[in-house]
């Protein structure tokens, strides 16, 4: 860079040398012009300049200028500081206009650094010089900080050669720059453990032997307590990282097989050391025995681990109370377990804070205790010391009461003897019985009514639940109407309430005859005259007959009508009536839908109708003339060409000859453009529009069998319409 900064000086001292030579010849020139031409005006080489040429020159020549020129460079907006303020002003200005010039360092400087760096030299360099280069360069923070040692460091020690050297895409990696450092680590061999070239993962960039390495992520094993304080070689022996155990015994294997108090070995503890002890300190161990299948509360809290894992024995030891407490189990005289038939789990009666108070929870049985029962005795139940295998029936205990009870008698009367239907344990009286459990639940007027007034003569068991069984004399008696001749049902729900019998209620929809529109507020004398109710007919013509046989328009009995009102009238009223036609062989389409019935059921005949077309459409087929039907011999098959929509519009199927496709396409207009006679469209011609001469066309069939010069024979070989 120096050598070009003195080439660079060099030159502009060289371009002022010439500059003053033509700048000597310009003023001589001018002076000689002068004098010839003093009549003209002469103007400034430096352009529009303002200050006075004293300021600069002397009056005994333009060459040399003052030694110190009066002239402020700072009023220019650009002051001389820095190298600029040594600089000889011919360095600068290379041209006698001095305000031709730029004031951007690329304007003057070469840039080095081959446009990596772009045109703005001061983001980096001062006006003192260029090897002052900034701190922190503009743009660093953005991809790669400088920080910690990183601030300290020259560019040079990254980027070197600056002339040269690469600036931008220079790689961020650690490893780019300290791959030395990485493979000449000693303290451990960052190679032979296969460590990461990611240097951040355990550096920082203030200080190289500080480890910022996170061992809970990157090994899964977090280092805590004395694990935290230990030298890394001490865990990875032999400068081995991968594939180190990080369970316990794989380092504490001998602090294991040597621990006495108690003998881990014959006792047969686990050898995750975890279980009792932490990583702070080999004492103060502790085991937390919730965590075993046997909790320790109560008074087994407070015990030595030797009072039940006695001889060292703490694998496969029972968790059974009576594994400890057999001898007080055996012992126990009030009441005698062992002859009670007590189970040996001492936990259902006692608890492990004492054995006294016992307490045992009868609910955890199939007879909780409830009301009266709470407060007895175990004895008042439990005689001659019998627990198990005692009954849980009321009667076990209460039969001398089921039997004696008068109000009403229990035994007459067939009652069960599971007393718990009526009774509560609260007390005997009052007692309840729950109707809607049984067969027939009380409803209504049922549910006010005494037990004796349905129980006559204290019959409880095997009564009947039909309604007739206590209301027959209400269903013989009744007269409006008379259920009897009526044939009704002796089901008295059907229409009756158990509120009240009346008002009657008949839900119609539940039988074969739903009432609907205007049948709904008909009275029931209305259709069920003389009393009739049971067989009525619910076909409509049952009522309606008088209707149907009266309907004159149309008249339903000569056009045949079907006695089925439903086809064309609904329950809300006989008129407006709709037929639905598409139930029909002959569905209603285009314009058929408007057309009124008489239109085509003429005379009033409706069975029977044809369906053809031609049967209504004989006259327009017999009259139309274009084309003519009749002489045409067309079917008699509408359908064919004409759609419901419109006669207009008539569509051919012309399948035996392509007219709506190929070279035919938009050819013709009309029929007759093909078949001359309209009176017989047999007959067609090819060479009305194919005007071949047939000489021409003789020529041109040579050698063809069957050739002849007609219409039928060009349709035998071109039946599709195509030259070949």
């Amino acid at each position: 860079m120096k050598l070009l900064h003195i080439t660079r000086r060099l030159s502009l001292r060289i371009s002022a040398t010439a500059i003053c030579v033509l700048v000597c010849a310009a003023v001589v020139a001018g002076f000689a012009l002068s004098v010839q031409q003093s009549s003209e005006r002469t103007y400034s080489p430096h352009g529009a300049i303002k200050i006075s040429c004293t300021n600069c020159h002397t009056t005994t020549s333009w060459k040399p200028i003052r030694p110190f020129p009066d002239f402020s460079h700072a009023s220019t907006g650009y002051p001389l500081q820095g190298m600029h303020a040594a600089l000889d002003c011919r360095q600068c200005h290379l041209k006698l206009v001095f305000s031709n010039v730029g004031k951007n360092c690329a304007d003057c400087h070469a840039d080095i650094h081959r446009r990596q760096m772009g045109s703005n030299c001061e983001q980096c360099h001062t006006i003192r010089g260029w090897g002052d280069v900034r701190r922190n360069p503009g743009g660093h923070e953005n991809r790669f900080p400088l920080l910690g040692a990183h601030a300290a460091t020259s560019c040079q020690d990254c980027h070197k050669s600056a002339a040269v050297g690469l600036f931008k895409g220079l790689s961020t990696q650690c490893v780019s720059c300290h791959q030395a450092d990485y493979l000449s680590a000693r303290v451990i061999d960052h190679q032979a453990a296969g460590f990461s070239t990611n240097c951040e993962s355990c550096h920082q960039a203030d200080n190289w032997q500080r480890s910022l390495l996170d061992h809970a992520k990157v090994t899964g094993f977090a280092l805590l307590g004395a694990h935290a304080s230990l030298q890394c070689t001490q865990c990875h022996i032999g400068g081995k990282f991968s594939g180190t155990p990080a369970d316990c015994i794989g380092c504490h294997l001998k602090d294991y097989n040597a621990a006495t108090n108690p003998d881990h070995v014959q006792a047969n503890f686990p050898k995750d050391c975890s279980v009792c002890h932490t990583t702070n300190s080999w004492q103060g161990t502790t085991f937390n025995h919730n965590a075993t299948k046997f909790p320790l509360t109560g008074a087994h809290s407070g015990i030595q681990c030797i009072d039940c894992h006695k001889n060292g024995q703490y694998a496969g030891l029972p968790t059974a109370c009576i594994s400890c407490h057999l001898a007080d189990f055996n012992g126990t005289t009030n009441p005698n377990h062992v002859t009670s038939g007590f189970p040996q789990d001492c936990t259902i009666c006692h608890a492990t804070t004492a054995w006294n108070p016992a307490s045992f929870d009868h609910s955890k049985t199939q007879f909780p205790l409830t009301g009266a029962h709470a407060s007895r005795q175990c004895v008042d139940c439990h005689k001659n010391g019998q627990y198990t295998g005692l009954s849980t029936a009321c009667a076990s205990c209460h039969l001398s009461d089921f039997t004696g009870s008068k109000n009403p008698d229990h035994v007459a009367a067939g009652f069960s003897q599971v007393c718990s239907t009526c009774h509560s344990t609260i007390a005997w009286t009052p007692s309840i019985f729950d109707h809607n459990t049984s067969k027939f639940p009380l409803t209504g007027a049922h549910a006010g009514q005494k037990c004796s007034a349905c129980h006559a003569s204290g019959q409880y068991a095997t009564l009947p639940t039909t309604c007739v069984s206590c209301h027959l004399t209400d269903f013989n008696g009744t007269t409006n109407p008379n259920h009897t001749a009526a044939g009704f049902p002796q089901d008295c729900s059907v229409c009756h309430s158990t509120t009240a019998w009346t008002p009657a209620l008949f839900d119609h929809s539940k039988t074969k005859f739903p009432l609907t529109g205007a049948h709904a507020p008909l009275q029931c004398p209305a259709c069920h005259s003389s009393g009739q109710y049971a067989n009525l007919p619910t076909a409509c013509v049952s009522c309606h007959l008088a209707n149907f046989n009266g309907a004159s328009n149309p008249n339903h009995v000569s056009a045949g009508f079907p006695q089925d009102c439903t086809i064309c009238h609904s329950t809300s009223a006989w008129s407006p009536s709709i037929f639905n036609h598409s139930k029909t062989n002959f569905p209603l389409t285009g314009a058929h839908t408007s057309v009124q019935c008489a239109l085509c059921h003429i005379s009033g005949i409706y069975a029977g109708t044809p369906t053809d077309c031609y049967s209504c459409h004989s006259k327009e087929y017999t009259s139309t003339t274009d084309p003519n039907h009749v002489a045409a011999l067309f079917p008699k098959t509408c359908d064919s060409c004409h759609s419901t929509s419109s006669w207009s519009g008539a569509t051919f199927n012309h399948a035996q000859f392509p007219i709506y496709s190929g070279s035919h396409a938009g050819r013709w207009t009309s029929c007759g453009d093909c078949h001359t006679n309209s009176n017989n469209y047999s007959v067609f011609s090819c060479i009305t529009c194919h005007t071949h001469d047939k000489a021409t066309t003789d020529s041109q069939h040579q050698g063809v069998s069957n050739y002849v010069y007609n219409s039928a024979n060009c349709y035998s070989c071109h039946p599709t319409g195509r030259t070949d």
